[in-house]
């Protein structure tokens, strides 16, 4: 095991299958002269050459359209969003082309794209710049939508993206991409759709994903001090959601609390919760909680921040709550 960035991890992944297949290819704002405008892309522009790492102008449409076209041409391109705050002029793109041109052309074109870049909040950047996205793209059928919270998974998952027949949406951090952990040294690929118990627990289940796990899990560990061992499961992919490995821990821990950088309706809580109910009510203790951001646009005075984003302090409290101490 090594020990990486994020963006090493991603940079590895993204290397490694463009040595393994000449059809892939990287698109997309900064990711070529500039090294990524966080460093992801840093080399690739070197080792692989103009013709598959590629700047584009400040044009998300035109260049997410290019992918989409170039995915139906038995090409596999990966299409860098500086952001998915600006995946909105593209989101055309992504939803009325490249997740229904399976279903549209009767099966005849398949759209191996995978689109990737931050979402979600990153500091003091203002309501247009920090949209949590995963949900939107989630609600699209014929998307895949992966939002990795470690190296190891990201590295392991975006691989899999790569390889896999459908568009998908891979979802990072801004605020991840300095996050360190162990990655293999050998190749490896994780499955989409598998959850992972990140922390074993028997009194209550949390339930989260992306860069909100760290909050979870330091949650856990405070709660752990006072006696109380919460189980933390990382969904990894949104869609397809892995509720089985969710509905085995309620039926054990009995109580549910659900974590996500998210406004509250239509968020992937309200479907989990939805789920858990429908097919494990009769385990249940206490209704289920739920910490999401507030029905508001994310404001830019850090005071706001913060009463904005999930924090352990909300979890905490939550926890306590279904646990009714």
């Amino acid at each position: 095991m090594r020990t990486l960035q994020f963006r090493e991890a991603l940079r590895e992944a993204m290397s490694e299958e463009m040595r393994r297949d000449e059809n892939i290819f990287l698109m997309g704002e900064e990711v070529a002269e500039y090294n990524g405008a966080y460093k992801v892309s840093q080399g690739m522009l070197d080792e692989f050459g103009e013709k598959r790492v590629i700047d584009t102008p400040i044009s998300e449409l035109g260049f997410a359209g290019i992918g989409v076209g170039a995915a139906m041409n038995n090409l596999r391109p990966i299409i860098e969003f500086m952001t998915f705050n600006f995946s909105l002029v593209a989101i055309d793109q992504i939803i009325n082309s490249a997740s229904k041109m399976n279903n549209m052309s009767g099966g005849q074109f398949n759209t191996p794209v995978v689109f990737r870049g931050p979402t979600a909040s990153a500091g003091m950047l203002g309501a247009q710049h920090s949209n949590a996205f995963d949900s939107w793209y989630a609600n699209t059928p014929g998307l895949k939508v992966i939002v990795p919270s470690t190296p190891y998974d990201a590295k392991g998952l975006l691989k899999t993206a790569i390889r896999d027949d459908d568009p998908v949406v891979f979802m990072e951090s801004e605020q991840m991409y300095g996050d360190k952990g162990e990655v293999p040294d050998g190749e490896y690929l994780l499955p989409l759709g598998v959850a992972d118990i990140k922390r074993k627990g028997s009194d209550v289940t949390l339930v989260t994903f992306g860069k909100i796990l760290k909050v979870v899990i330091a949650a856990a560990e405070e709660l752990a001090k006072e006696g109380i061992e919460a189980e933390v499961i990382d969904l990894r992919t949104i869609r397809p959601i892995d509720y089985e490995t969710v509905i085995q821990s309620v039926k054990k821990t009995n109580r549910m609390v659900v974590v996500e950088e998210a406004w509250p309706l239509g968020s992937i809580a309200t479907e989990i919760t939805y789920k858990v109910q429908k097919d494990a009510f009769d385990f249940l203790d206490a209704p289920i909680k739920r910490v999401t951001t507030p029905d508001v646009p994310m404001s830019y005075a850090p005071t706001l921040v913060e009463a904005y984003l999930p924090s352990k302090e909300k979890v905490i409290k939550l926890v306590k709550e279904v646990l009714y101490i």
